[in-house]
Protein backbone atom coordinates (compact mmCIF):
# COMPACT_ATOMS: atom_id res chain seq x y z
CA UNK A 1 0.00 0.00 0.00
CA UNK A 2 1.50 3.33 -1.04
CA UNK A 3 0.93 6.86 0.23
CA UNK A 4 -1.15 9.21 -1.91
CA UNK A 5 1.31 11.65 -3.50
CA UNK A 6 -1.31 14.34 -4.15
CA UNK A 7 -0.50 16.09 -0.86
CA UNK A 8 2.94 16.86 -2.26
CA UNK A 9 1.25 18.48 -5.24
CA UNK A 10 -0.78 20.64 -2.84
CA UNK A 11 2.41 21.60 -1.00
CA UNK A 12 4.01 22.69 -4.27
CA UNK A 13 0.85 24.59 -5.27
CA UNK A 14 0.86 26.54 -2.02
CA UNK A 15 4.54 27.35 -2.35
CA UNK A 16 3.96 28.64 -5.86
CA UNK A 17 0.99 30.74 -4.76
CA UNK A 18 3.11 32.22 -1.97
CA UNK A 19 5.88 32.98 -4.45
CA UNK A 20 3.37 34.62 -6.77
CA UNK A 21 2.02 36.90 -4.05
CA UNK A 22 5.59 37.70 -2.95
CA UNK A 23 6.18 38.94 -6.50
CA UNK A 24 2.93 40.90 -6.43
CA UNK A 25 3.86 42.67 -3.19
CA UNK A 26 7.36 43.41 -4.51
CA UNK A 27 6.03 45.24 -7.58
CA UNK A 28 5.46 48.91 -6.67
CA UNK A 29 3.18 49.68 -9.64
CA UNK A 30 -0.21 48.08 -8.89
CA UNK A 31 -1.18 47.58 -12.54
CA UNK A 32 2.09 45.75 -13.20
CA UNK A 33 1.58 43.67 -10.08
CA UNK A 34 -1.84 42.74 -11.41
CA UNK A 35 -0.36 41.62 -14.74
CA UNK A 36 2.14 39.44 -12.85
CA UNK A 37 -0.71 37.92 -10.87
CA UNK A 38 -2.91 37.22 -13.90
CA UNK A 39 -0.09 35.49 -15.78
CA UNK A 40 1.04 33.51 -12.75
CA UNK A 41 -2.44 32.40 -11.76
CA UNK A 42 -3.32 31.36 -15.30
CA UNK A 43 -0.15 29.29 -15.47
CA UNK A 44 -0.98 27.51 -12.23
CA UNK A 45 -4.62 26.92 -13.10
CA UNK A 46 -3.79 25.56 -16.53
CA UNK A 47 -0.84 23.31 -15.77
CA UNK A 48 -0.39 22.47 -12.09
CA UNK A 49 -1.44 18.99 -10.89
CA UNK A 50 -3.15 20.53 -7.84
CA UNK A 51 -5.16 23.00 -9.94
CA UNK A 52 -8.91 23.04 -9.27
CA UNK A 53 -9.43 22.97 -13.05
CA UNK A 54 -10.22 19.32 -13.83
CA UNK A 55 -7.25 17.52 -15.38
CA UNK A 56 -9.13 16.73 -18.59
CA UNK A 57 -9.87 20.42 -19.12
CA UNK A 58 -6.40 21.83 -18.42
CA UNK A 59 -4.96 21.37 -21.95
CA UNK A 60 -7.72 23.60 -23.36
CA UNK A 61 -7.78 26.06 -20.45
CA UNK A 62 -7.28 29.52 -21.96
CA UNK A 63 -7.06 31.42 -18.68
CA UNK A 64 -9.60 32.86 -16.29
CA UNK A 65 -11.38 35.94 -17.68
CA UNK A 66 -10.13 38.99 -15.77
CA UNK A 67 -11.33 42.60 -16.03
CA UNK A 68 -8.78 45.30 -16.94
CA UNK A 69 -7.03 46.83 -13.94
CA UNK A 70 -8.91 49.79 -12.44
CA UNK A 71 -7.03 51.74 -9.73
CA UNK A 72 -10.33 53.02 -8.31
CA UNK A 73 -10.84 49.60 -6.74
CA UNK A 74 -7.55 49.50 -4.84
CA UNK A 75 -7.86 50.33 -1.13
CA UNK A 76 -5.42 50.56 1.76
CA UNK A 77 -7.68 50.85 4.78
CA UNK A 78 -7.37 50.55 8.57
CA UNK A 79 -8.97 47.57 10.26
CA UNK A 80 -11.70 48.52 12.74
CA UNK A 81 -11.42 46.30 15.81
CA UNK A 82 -14.55 47.71 17.46
CA UNK A 83 -16.79 44.87 16.29
CA UNK A 84 -18.78 42.21 18.10
CA UNK A 85 -17.01 38.85 18.28
CA UNK A 86 -18.50 36.33 15.88
CA UNK A 87 -17.68 32.78 14.86
CA UNK A 88 -18.55 30.62 11.88
CA UNK A 89 -17.98 26.88 11.72
CA UNK A 90 -17.81 26.05 8.03
CA UNK A 91 -17.90 22.46 6.80
CA UNK A 92 -15.65 21.84 3.80
CA UNK A 93 -15.14 18.80 1.64
CA UNK A 94 -11.40 18.41 2.19
CA UNK A 95 -10.53 20.22 5.43
CA UNK A 96 -13.38 19.16 7.71
CA UNK A 97 -15.08 21.85 9.80
CA UNK A 98 -13.11 25.08 9.62
CA UNK A 99 -13.72 27.58 12.46
CA UNK A 100 -13.55 31.25 11.57
CA UNK A 101 -13.51 34.16 14.01
CA UNK A 102 -14.25 37.76 13.11
CA UNK A 103 -11.24 39.92 13.96
CA UNK A 104 -12.24 43.25 12.44
CA UNK A 105 -14.01 45.15 9.73
CA UNK A 106 -12.85 47.38 6.89
CA UNK A 107 -14.74 50.19 5.18
CA UNK A 108 -14.36 50.56 1.43
CA UNK A 109 -15.36 54.08 0.33
CA UNK A 110 -18.47 54.14 -1.87
CA UNK A 111 -18.83 50.36 -1.65
CA UNK A 112 -19.52 49.37 1.95
CA UNK A 113 -17.84 47.33 4.65
CA UNK A 114 -16.37 43.84 4.79
CA UNK A 115 -15.71 41.62 7.79
CA UNK A 116 -12.17 40.35 8.29
CA UNK A 117 -11.96 36.75 9.50
CA UNK A 118 -9.28 34.69 11.18
CA UNK A 119 -9.15 31.05 10.13
CA UNK A 120 -8.73 29.47 13.57
CA UNK A 121 -6.82 26.36 12.56
CA UNK A 122 -3.19 25.33 13.01
CA UNK A 123 -1.10 28.31 11.90
CA UNK A 124 -4.15 30.48 11.27
CA UNK A 125 -4.56 33.24 8.75
CA UNK A 126 -6.71 36.08 7.43
CA UNK A 127 -9.70 35.41 5.21
CA UNK A 128 -11.70 38.08 3.38
CA UNK A 129 -14.27 36.78 0.91
CA UNK A 130 -16.56 39.00 -1.15
CA UNK A 131 -19.99 38.78 -2.69
CA UNK A 132 -21.37 41.72 -4.68
CA UNK A 133 -23.96 42.71 -7.25
CA UNK A 134 -22.06 40.94 -10.04
CA UNK A 135 -22.30 37.55 -8.29
CA UNK A 136 -24.26 35.01 -10.37
CA UNK A 137 -24.20 37.49 -13.25
CA UNK A 138 -20.70 38.17 -14.52
CA UNK A 139 -18.85 36.57 -11.60
CA UNK A 140 -19.21 33.28 -9.73
CA UNK A 141 -22.53 33.04 -7.93
CA UNK A 142 -21.01 32.00 -4.62
CA UNK A 143 -18.67 34.99 -4.46
CA UNK A 144 -14.92 35.48 -4.69
CA UNK A 145 -11.90 35.71 -2.39
CA UNK A 146 -9.76 38.78 -1.76
CA UNK A 147 -7.44 37.41 0.92
CA UNK A 148 -6.79 33.86 2.09
CA UNK A 149 -3.41 34.02 3.75
CA UNK A 150 -3.49 30.36 4.86
CA UNK A 151 -3.26 29.52 1.14
CA UNK A 152 -0.74 32.31 0.41
CA UNK A 153 -3.15 34.90 -1.02
CA UNK A 154 -1.95 37.99 0.85
CA UNK A 155 -1.61 41.47 -0.66
CA UNK A 156 0.16 42.96 2.37
CA UNK A 157 -0.43 45.64 4.96
CA UNK A 158 -1.73 45.35 8.50
CA UNK A 159 -3.98 46.93 11.11
CA UNK A 160 -3.16 50.50 10.13
CA UNK A 161 -3.52 49.86 6.42
CA UNK A 162 -4.65 46.52 5.04
CA UNK A 163 -4.25 46.24 1.27
CA UNK A 164 -7.55 45.23 -0.31
CA UNK A 165 -7.23 45.52 -4.07
CA UNK A 166 -10.46 44.24 -5.54
CA UNK A 167 -8.77 43.79 -8.91
CA UNK A 168 -7.24 40.68 -7.33
CA UNK A 169 -10.61 39.14 -6.40
CA UNK A 170 -10.48 35.54 -7.57
CA UNK A 171 -12.85 32.64 -7.94
CA UNK A 172 -12.76 29.86 -5.35
CA UNK A 173 -11.92 26.33 -6.38
CA UNK A 174 -15.58 25.30 -6.50
CA UNK A 175 -16.10 27.65 -9.45
CA UNK A 176 -14.01 25.25 -11.53
CA UNK A 177 -15.00 21.85 -10.20
CA UNK A 178 -18.02 20.80 -8.17
CA UNK A 179 -15.88 18.27 -6.31
CA UNK A 180 -14.75 21.17 -4.10
CA UNK A 181 -16.67 22.68 -1.18
CA UNK A 182 -15.62 26.27 -0.48
CA UNK A 183 -16.24 28.63 2.45
CA UNK A 184 -18.16 31.58 1.07
CA UNK A 185 -19.18 35.10 2.14
CA UNK A 186 -21.80 35.68 4.79
CA UNK A 187 -23.89 38.86 5.19
CA UNK A 188 -20.92 40.81 6.57
CA UNK A 189 -18.98 40.18 3.37
CA UNK A 190 -21.73 41.02 0.91
CA UNK A 191 -21.77 44.36 -0.91
CA UNK A 192 -24.89 45.76 -2.56
CA UNK A 193 -22.76 47.57 -5.13
CA UNK A 194 -21.17 45.85 -8.13
CA UNK A 195 -17.45 45.11 -8.15
CA UNK A 196 -16.76 44.85 -11.90
CA UNK A 197 -13.04 44.04 -11.54
CA UNK A 198 -11.09 40.88 -10.77
CA UNK A 199 -11.78 37.40 -12.08
CA UNK A 200 -15.04 36.76 -13.87
CA UNK A 201 -16.92 33.57 -14.64
CA UNK A 202 -14.74 30.63 -15.58
CA UNK A 203 -15.34 29.70 -19.20
CA UNK A 204 -16.79 26.39 -18.06
CA UNK A 205 -18.05 27.44 -14.61
CA UNK A 206 -20.22 24.79 -13.01
CA UNK A 207 -23.85 25.33 -12.13
CA UNK A 208 -25.86 25.51 -8.93
CA UNK A 209 -24.59 27.06 -5.73
CA UNK A 210 -25.65 25.98 -2.25
CA UNK A 211 -25.29 28.82 0.22
CA UNK A 212 -27.43 27.90 3.20
CA UNK A 213 -24.43 26.81 5.27
CA UNK A 214 -21.90 29.23 3.80
CA UNK A 215 -20.46 26.59 1.49
CA UNK A 216 -20.65 26.34 -2.28
CA UNK A 217 -20.92 22.97 -3.92
CA UNK A 218 -20.28 23.52 -7.58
Amino acid sequence: MSIDASRWDVLDWRRRVQDLYDAVRAEVVPARAHAVWVAGRDGLLGTHPASPVPAAERPSFAGAPVAPYDPAYRFVVPVDLDVEPARRDVATGTDGVVPMERVGRVDLPALGSLDVWWVAVYGGGLFVPLRDATSARTTYGGGRYLLDSVKGADLGGGLDGLVLDLNFAYQPSCAYDDAWACPLPGPGNTLAAPVPVGERHAADAHGGVGLADGVARG
